[in-house]
């Protein structure tokens, strides 16, 4: 049986020739008609690839189930979120030994009350391939839950009722939304956001008031910029319900008086090209996070809540060249503001009153720290988190007035092998080719020497200004353990350091994030912490195109490349604007209706660049039902790469056909696929 399975061929697209013609140049695409996932002959292909992959790694099934209870085996299975309180409640997460998804409970007033159980996913779980509860919001008498479920993984939510009173679900539910709720004052109106069916993007928000039939459901807002998405919350004050309009470079903001929910809402500022701000309330004044007037790493202003144009806009906290502003936590007696200088998280503590302003100390060079869940305004504590490459994730308390620091809880690695003292982790710098330093975070077992023989793992996203930063993975100590170095290089297109970073690494200066990842691999190479038959790749989404420029771009550089749900045809997929996200995507990637960014595009779109050439060992995942990356782009990459590489090295897709851009639900299920990817990683080193 093991021996046909290993002789199963690898599957060959048929090739149907798609012309796209578009400012007089033209693209024969021979595998457009795999976007069709009605078709028969597309299900039939995807399941070809599948059996193909398991054909090609079936030696290793029995260490990917090793891999798996290994990794499984260092999570605590029966575990707990730390409690917060809010609104007489103390709320928590937990989960149960040999149960894959959590419980959400709460306790009245003391955590010595009883518990009541809001909702068991494990139960919701049971009919579904795929599961996911998405937010949670509970009215202000505390007797009613909103909450929302995801059962194909599209981002598609259903938004139901519960009575927490008796268990009951009420009759009202709506179809096609965010997910999100904010509830009006009255404990019987709430606002949602509604998805266009086609797109997915977020266009409209609309007013429920419960007992009506959601048909009559008002319309308040409705988004006509497909290059916005919008949303719905509640301020913290609880006294606003707040739209927000964003694309990558603009936001706007409506609010109103939670207490008049039939009202009519006001624009805080309106939107302007490149104006980004955020908001939040308190007493009687918005705080405000922008870039207005110039202030590119941002800066925190502060407006009367009755006069809130952007002409009256006074600055709190000016703009620092050096110093990113990411974040703000407002207290009764003190602003906490989440900074970043360097790549390095800050979390500053200032007093209103003047007399107090200083930062928590953090001394390593690769940690991650950033604020917790902080729901009231009269708290004498901070909850933030740190954690690091070596270090678990800390729950922490910090009293402001005894300056004192109570860790409530600490990640727990089982498995009794585990001790942080073992590892070892640094930041070095690479110099780009065009000059510029890049950061690199490193971390591996103490002792290994630096000789150019050991495997290392890379890893990227360089995208949309998300940051990556050096966190620890316990999951990641099956790669440790055997010998890898992982690397995170902090590449252009990201913030690590700051806006500028992301600035040059995105629309026209793209090939930055390319270069600079190339150009780190080259460094970690010359500086004895690997070679080029142990070096490996890995990015997803917006990272797995990465993956597909740079092999594109140095082929020869890599042993091995795991492309993760990648974004990979982005030509085609940016001139379809009926795709979920294109639209909005435009201030990142550039419009390709407009010749001059059509060109750079496909200059380095991975799916146009394939050559006849030799191209590294990969794994390809994705999702069938993917929201974010349809399943198509990767299919069709991978049909390309196999009809013109010239090499016998693996190319492998693998699509879970129940599942989307996350990947599989539930707690555990997830490390099957990354016990894939390891045991992958790990057979190539044998090679």
């Amino acid at each position: 049986m093991a021996e046909t399975a290993t002789k199963i061929k690898a599957p060959k697209a048929k090739k149907i020739p798609k012309e796209l013609s578009i400012h007089g140049d033209i693209r024969i695409d021979n595998y457009y008609w795999l976007n069709d996932r009605e078709n028969n002959d597309v299900i039939n292909y995807l399941k070809a690839e599948n059996a193909y992959t398991k054909s090609k790694m079936l030696h290793t099934e029995v260490f990917q189930k090793q891999l798996f209870e290994e990794m499984k085996g260092r999570i605590k299975e029966n575990d707990s979120s730390v409690p917060y309180k809010l609104n007489g409640y103390w709320y928590q997460t937990r989960f149960e030994e040999n149960k894959g998804y959590p419980i959400y409970a709460r306790k009245k007033e003391t955590l010595e009350a009883p518990e009541d159980i809001l909702f068991d996913c494990n139960e919701m779980a049971k009919e579904f391939a795929f599961f996911k509860l998405g937010g949670i919001s509970i009215s202000n008498d505390n007797s009613l839950a909103a909450y929302s479920t995801d059962t194909l993984s599209r981002r598609q939510y259903r938004i139901q009722i519960k009575n927490l009173k008796n268990g009951s679900v009420l009759p009202d539910i709506i179809e096609n939304t965010t997910g999100s709720i904010a509830w009006a004052n009255d404990n019987k109106t709430f606002f949602y956001a509604k998805k266009d069916a086609e797109t997915l993007r977020s266009f409209k928000i609309f007013r429920h008031v419960l007992g009506t039939d959601t048909k009559d459901d008002v319309e308040v807002f409705h988004e006509k910029d497909e290059t916005f998405n919008t949303f719905v919350y509640k301020s913290k004050s609880k006294k606003y319900i707040i739209i927000g309009s964003s694309s990558t470079l603009s936001t706007e903001y409506r609010i109103l008086d939670a207490n008049n929910p039939d009202g009519g809402f006001r624009i805080f500022q309106e939107r302007t090209k490149d104006l980004e701000y955020s908001i939040a309330h308190y007493e009687d004044s918005f705080y405000i996070i922008t870039n207005a007037d110039g202030a590119t790493n941002f800066k925190v202003c502060k407006a009367s809540e009755n006069v809130t144009h952007k002409s009256n806009w006074e600055d709190l906290i000016p703009h620092r060249e050096a110093v990113l502003v990411e974040d703000i936590e407002i207290f009764k007696d003190y602003l906490v503001v989440d900074e970043r200088e360097n790549g390095l998280n800050n979390i500053r503590i200032m007093s209103w009153d003047g007399k107090e302003d200083y930062y928590l100390p953090f001394e390593s060079e690769t940690y991650n720290a950033y604020i917790g869940n902080n729901p009231d305004f009269e708290s004498g504590t901070l909850r933030y988190s740190y954690n690091s490459l070596t270090t678990p994730s800390s729950i922490i308390d910090y009293d402001f007035k005894t300056r004192k620091s109570v860790v409530k809880k600490e990640q727990e690695v089982l498995g009794g092998k585990f001790n942080k003292e073992n590892y070892e982790s640094k930041r070095i710098w690479a110099t780009a080719r065009d000059g510029v330093k890049v950061p690199i975070s490193l971390v591996y077992r103490k002792g290994i020497k630096l000789n150019g023989k050991n495997p290392l793992l890379q890893y990227a996203y360089g995208s949309y200004g998300h940051t990556i930063d050096p966190s620890f993975s316990s999951i990641r100590l099956s790669l440790l353990d055997r010998g890898f170095v992982y690397a995170i290089a902090h590449v252009r297109g990201g913030e690590y350091l700051g806006r500028n970073w992301y600035e040059t690494g995105k629309l026209l200066s793209k090939k930055n994030t390319f270069t600079d990842f190339i150009d780190c691999s080259k460094h970690l190479i010359s500086e004895g912490y690997t070679s080029e038959k142990q070096l490996y790749a890995y990015g997803g989404s917006a990272g797995g195109m990465l993956m597909g420029a740079i092999i594109n771009m140095t082929a020869k550089l890599y042993h091995g490349v795991i492309s993760a749900v990648p974004f990979v045809d982005v030509v085609t997929t940016m001139l379809d604007d009926s795709i979920p996200l294109t639209t909005g995507e435009y201030d990142e990637w550039g419009n390709p209706n407009e010749p001059e960014y059509y060109e750079y595009m496909k200059s380095y779109s991975p799916y146009d660049n394939v050559e006849a050439k030799g191209y590294p060992n990969m794994l390809v995942t994705t999702g069938l039902h993917d929201s974010q990356v349809q399943y198509w782009e990767p299919a069709k990459w991978v049909a390309k790469l196999r009809e013109l590489k010239t090499d016998s090295n693996l190319l492998l897709l693998h699509t879970d056909m129940d599942s989307g851009h996350g990947g599989a639900s539930g707690r555990f299920e997830s490390l099957k696929e990354v016990a894939r990817e390891y045991a992958f990683l790990l057979d190539l080193e044998k090679r």
